[in-house]
């Protein structure tokens, strides 16, 4: 059934139809305590929901909305290992790769505990010894770069963690991603980095993404020409896989040694805590991926054991749901305050919207509601001077996820007080903006005469009532990326239920590949053009014309 025919569902249109007109200043003025009723710490991660458009009335009803939902029995049946993923016949088993007790996993299948287990024992192996330098390229070199190919999950996760944890990264030793099939990603990089000193780290499950392998072989070609009559040895020495495909991974050149598994019931934007991990090991330290873990799995303990009321992940479901689906905003916006977390916008995009941005239910059926939003963001910082107009006075609605920590990764005398400050006021200037009472007063205090202030008070007022979230932890580092990080996957898994969404497979992904697939043999002139539409047909004429394939 869908959710919007549910009484749950009509309920809280009802009531939002009544609130809201309701604006974040009256909702502040009439309730001192709301900042204490509306935000929740776990650990020391503090989630501050005050400033988004809602009251305790909404927050219960939507609640009411995910036990019809069935929510409880949905997450006993994702930690017990059930085949959730219904399209696909896979269990859904990510909590499993940071579970850190000597315990058996829950799983309704098997303990899969062991076989973790034993990928983590070699990946600190493994890490411990290129950290070390011990691990030697085919001139005796230590290993100084490492270059993780992959794409999507296999890139965007790994990418985004040895980022925002860079000030523990292991001085002399400099981490790259490639993802791009576009050659200017990987030559340039090839063009600075030493073949005797650089490892190569191919992510995927696999072991035939098009980019992925495609930039694969072009590393190894890189590295056998520069190993000459040792290249068969220096090829071992210079590339790991990250794959479940050993006999691909094979048939490239590399031994079992050097293959680090991955499961079908691991999906790639949820991969980062498996051997996709590698890259962040070997970065940081397999004693700092596995803080990372723990965070994730203090997360998972309070999403499993928290009564809904408090329960961040589905809190923060349910306000999204209703920032979506009964207020009307369709895109959302992450904001980090914080240049370590350059790149979260760009994974919780992946995350999210290839997650449940679908129109088709788990049980096969169109979806009679809007799923997931827009997910976009960027650096706080840089977005005030770039798009925070548009946030502040374009008429759009755009709920905001601000995030920064307390404490600096570099700190320097007069930075980071200046930048909470930047954090603070945007999410509370977007609240309760500035009346046009206020921006009278505030232009005759500057003494604008009275022709020109009815000219600029138009420009000088301010709507807000935009809801945001502010998160905030003490520090940045790896246990409490690793809480925020379970935080945004539970909170898609909670959406996925309520909107009746397998939030675990893909296959919107699959079209888009078909169709390079066919068109690329066309492209070289190999096949005709017959069946294509006209503008496919002419735009690779005109490739064809004027490139240099």
């Amino acid at each position: 059934m869908s959710p919007i025919s549910s009484h749950a569902w009509q309920v809280v249109q009802d009531h939002c139809r009544e609130f809201a007109p309701s604006h974040l200043r009256e909702l502040f003025a009439a309730d001192p305590s709301r900042f204490s009723r509306f935000s929740i710490q776990v650990e020391d991660l503090l989630v501050d929901f005050s400033k988004q458009r809602i009251d305790e009335k909404a927050i219960q009803l939507l609640m009411a909305l995910a036990e019809a939902a069935d929510l409880v029995g949905w997450r006993e049946r994702l930690f017990a290992g059930e085949k959730i993923n219904v399209s696909e016949n896979r269990a859904v088993l990510h909590p499993a790769l940071r579970h850190l007790k000597l315990s058996p996993f829950p799983s309704a299948a098997e303990d899969v505990m062991p076989e973790v287990r034993a990928v983590r024992a070699q990946m600190r192996q493994f890490s411990e010894r290129v950290r070390a330098g011990l691990w030697r390229g085919f001139s005796g070199e230590a290993i100084r770069d490492v270059v993780n190919i992959g794409i999507g999950g296999s890139d965007l996760g790994p990418k985004m963690v040895v980022r925002a944890l860079g000030a523990f990264q292991r001085p002399g030793m400099r981490m790259h991603f490639v993802s791009n099939l576009d050659s200017a990603h990987l030559a340039p990089l090839l063009d600075s980095l030493d073949p005797r000193s650089t490892l190569f780290v191919v992510a995927s499950k696999t072991f035939t993404t098009q980019e992925t392998m495609l930039n694969a072989f072009t590393a190894r070609e890189w590295l056998c020409a520069a190993a000459g009559d040792q290249a068969a040895r220096a090829l071992p020495l210079h590339f790991v896989a990250v794959t479940s495909a050993v006999d691909k991974a094979a048939a490239f050149g590399l031994p079992e040694a050097n293959l680090f598994r991955m499961w079908d019931w691991v999906g790639g934007r949820y991969s980062l805590w498996s051997a996709v991990g590698l890259s962040i090991a070997l970065a940081v330290g397999m004693n700092g991926f596995e803080r990372l873990l723990a965070g994730a799995q203090a997360m998972d303990a309070h999403f499993r054991e928290a009564p809904f009321e408090r329960n961040l992940p589905v809190l923060m479901a349910l306000i999204g749901i209703w920032n979506t689906n009964f207020l009307g905003a369709g895109t959302s916006a992450v904001l980090p305050y914080h240049e370590a977390l350059r790149f979260l916008p760009s994974f919780l995009q992946q995350l999210e919207m290839e997650s449940n941005g679908k129109t088709v239910g788990r049980d096969g059926q169109a979806l009679s509601c809007q799923a997931n939003p827009i997910v976009w963001g960027e650096i706080g910082s840089n977005g005030q001077h770039a798009f925070f107009q548009l946030l502040h006075q374009g008429g759009w609605l755009v709920p905001c996820d601000f995030i920064a920590s307390a404490q600096s990764d570099y700190p320097l005398p007069g930075h980071q007080a200046p930048l909470l400050a930047n954090f603070l006021a945007q999410s509370a200037a977007l609240a309760f903006g500035k009346t046009e009472e206020e921006a009278r007063a505030e232009l005759e205090a500057a003494g604008v005469p009275s022709d020109q202030m009815a000219a600029l008070l138009p420009h000088k007022v301010f709507a807000g009532n935009q809801p945001s979230t502010t998160i905030i932890m003490p520090r940045m580092d790896a246990y409490h990326l690793g809480l925020l990080i379970a935080l945004y996957e539970h909170k898609v898994f909670v959406q996925g239920v309520i909107w009746g969404i397998n939030s675990f497979d893909q296959w919107g992904v699959e079209l888009g590949k078909q169709l390079a697939g066919r068109l690329l043999p066309a492209l070289k002139g190999e096949t005709g053009t017959e069946g294509l539409d006209q503008s496919t047909r002419a735009l690779i004429a005109w490739c064809r014309e004027h490139g240099d394939f």
